[in-house]
């Protein structure tokens, strides 16, 4: 019975009903050096005296857990920047282990960030580096930093440095930086171009973004040398790129196609083969997500791969997402599920078929646009147990069809129905100690505040 009612704690932890009196019970356990559950101190909306008592929790894990929770502030977060652990430490400094890629994730204030890159531990230093969450300030600031690595990230962000600091790095005394650095300005610069192709470790990233002189892309032409990458060049002489537009090797056609110059004739003039589940990356798709002309050429373009790059945007105007909704690509609405708050319900219901598993429940739970209404009604009795778990998401389902389903055969079906409000008091005490069911019974919002007090109690949580 004991993980019977650990797995209960687990739910209880992110029932959005708990009092804050038994919050507080529950974020001061110690849980045999486990601490209490992760969903618990990774609560939105946590009070300050809640953040308190986890910051100072003797737990190892329920530190590391808030240090990662995407729900908390970053000035909650930033609480941890003293914690006497390094992975502690580390984990504040990279920042959440899972966000929606809908919302984004805000950073942490730049002078904690400068007291992270200062801490003694490397571990630390190197996760701050590596995080995907720093503001465009910090990243700009490191320019003058004293670690090459720092200085190393600045270089990544060369376009929104200033003169003086791009002069710096180009004579930086670490050689990675000074390779960085020129691989930032050989885009306007010839001269730089030439020297980063004469060194093997920059060669192929010169190839492909720097400013080149016909006579080193004709050699590169001539000898074959790095074709795909060249053909993204954005300096490229247009007889070249026609001469690479009908190259025998299927990848450099491919990559004369995707050039963002080209017009539309001419880009499906090209013979190029792309597969159902080629993801191929787009840098000016990319880089251009919330760039309303980019997102039309890309959007209204053929290639599927410029339609697959462009639905990754959340910021897709309505008629560009009307229209990228009615192609037949399995990638394309996969994008628009994933990214686009107001993806049609008719294309989050094509996703949710297709995919099924963990993908689909996330759909399902997390998209504003997901539908709701009827759902009972039509998939209460499909064959397909993912199916008839969204049954329990009509908000006109009754409660006699929410006890059935929590008896249903497929366990999501199960869990799903277990978590619901609407679940009969007695199949929901019942659910507590079925083990496959208890964490969902713990996370409903209608079980009573003494069966959540005894849930504490039976898991020997002090009062």
């Amino acid at each position: 019975m004991v993980v019977f009612h650990a797995s209960a704690l687990d739910g209880l932890g992110r029932n959005p009903a708990l009092p804050d009196s038994m919050l507080a019970r529950l974020l001061a356990f110690d849980g045999g050096g486990d601490g209490p559950p992760r969903h618990a101190v990774q609560r939105a909306g946590l009070s300050d005296h809640a953040v308190a008592v986890i910051v100072d929790h003797p737990s190892l894990w329920a530190r590391i857990g808030f240090a990662m929770s995407a729900r908390t502030s970053p000035a909650q977060r930033a609480r941890l920047v003293d914690d006497p652990s390094p992975k502690v430490r580390a984990a504040l400094a990279y920042g959440p282990e899972y966000h929606d890629p809908r919302i984004e994730v805000p950073p942490l204030p730049d002078a904690v960030c400068a007291r992270l890159l200062d801490d003694p531990e490397p571990s630390v230093r190197a996760a701050l580096l590596d995080s995907p969450f720093l503001s465009s300030s910090f990243v700009v600031s490191l320019a003058t930093h004293r670690d090459p690595a720092a200085r190393l990230s600045a270089a990544g962000a060369w376009e929104e440095l200033a003169p003086g600091a791009r002069a710096a790095l180009l004579v930086d005394p670490d050689p990675g930086v000074r390779r960085a650095a020129a691989l930032g300005a050989c885009r306007r610069d010839a001269r730089l171009t030439s020297r980063l192709l004469r060194d093997p470790a920059s060669a192929a990233q010169a190839l492909r973004r720097g400013l080149l002189l016909r006579a080193h892309a004709e050699r590169c032409v001539a000898e074959r040398t790095h074709l795909a990458l060249l053909a993204e060049n954005p300096s490229l002489p247009a007889d070249l790129v026609e001469r690479l537009a009908v190259d025998p090797d299927e990848d450099v056609r491919l990559a004369v196609s995707l050039r963002p110059e080209l017009d539309e004739d001419r880009r499906m003039a090209i013979d190029f083969t792309v597969g159902d589940f080629d993801r191929t990356a787009v840098g000016w798709v990319r880089d251009g997500l919330a760039d309303p002309d980019v997102l039309r050429r890309a959007a209204t373009s053929a290639h599927p791969l410029l339609r697959r790059a462009a639905a990754l945007s959340p910021h897709l105007p309505p008629d560009l997402l009307r229209l990228l909704a009615r192609v037949e690509d399995p990638l394309v609405e996969d994008g628009l599920g994933r990214h686009h708050p107001d993806t049609p319900e008719a294309v989050l219901m094509r996703v949710f078929a297709r995919l099924g598993g963990t993908f689909s429940a996330w759909i399902a739970e997390t998209h504003p646009r997901f539908p709701r209404d009827g759902l009972a009604a039509r998939y209460a009795d499909h064959p397909d147990g993912d199916y008839r778990r969204l049954a329990v998401r009509d908000p006109a389902a009754p409660p006699a069809l929410i006890e059935r389903l929590s008896h249903d055969p497929a366990v999501w079906t199960r869990q799903a129905a277990a978590e619901d409000p609407r679940l009969p008091l007695p199949r929901l005490r019942e659910a507590l100690h079925v083990p496959e069911l208890a964490s969902n019974a713990g996370a409903n919002p209608a079980l009573p505040e003494a069966e959540m007090a005894a849930v504490l109690d039976r898991a020997g949580v002090p009062a």
